[in-house]
């Protein structure tokens, strides 16, 4: 870890270490869904055999939020047209789903549909990201406190 300001602000780097890949009929940026919503095809999720423990306790049913790093993303982008749309104004990156942006860190909320028999690879559905987009993470998604 690099810190170039001591309150851990601009410019800190943090090593992140991707946990798995996307296996996906995506290959082109430019035709693949905007959102998992949008017709995005089934797609695995293939994991290091390292991870094995970490997927344990997932099943078949469960919906998961999912965190890629968008590796074709433009990194030096501010400000996008919504949706890619010209006609529309417009906006910082923070305030969209873009893809390009500073740190391209993609969230995903998708359904197991099976695992497969090692346990290492996870069959899902409602996924837009590319072919070989890096995993960093899987986290449950959460019900009503009252359930936690």
């Amino acid at each position: 870890m690099t810190r170039e300001h001591p309150d851990g602000g601009p410019g800190t780097s943090y090593p992140v270490v991707p946990v798995g890949r996307v296996e996906s009929p995506l290959h082109d940026r430019d035709a693949a869904p905007r959102q998992g919503d949008e017709d995005a095809p089934e797609a695995w999720l293939a994991f290091g055999a390292a991870y094995g423990p970490a997927l344990r306790d997932l099943a078949p049913g469960d919906d998961v939020l999912l965190f890629t790093w968008l590796d074709r993303a433009d990194r030096t982008r501010l400000t996008v047209h919504p949706r890619g749309d010209a006609s529309r104004a417009e906006q910082g990156v923070f305030s969209t789903r873009s893809p390009d942006r500073p740190n391209p860190i993609g969230l995903h909320r998708v359904r197991i549909l099976a695992i497969d028999a090692d346990g290492s690879r996870l069959h899902v559905s409602g996924l837009e990201a590319l072919d070989g987009t890096p995993v960093l993470d899987v986290k449950p998604v959460l019900g009503d406190i009252a359930d936690r």
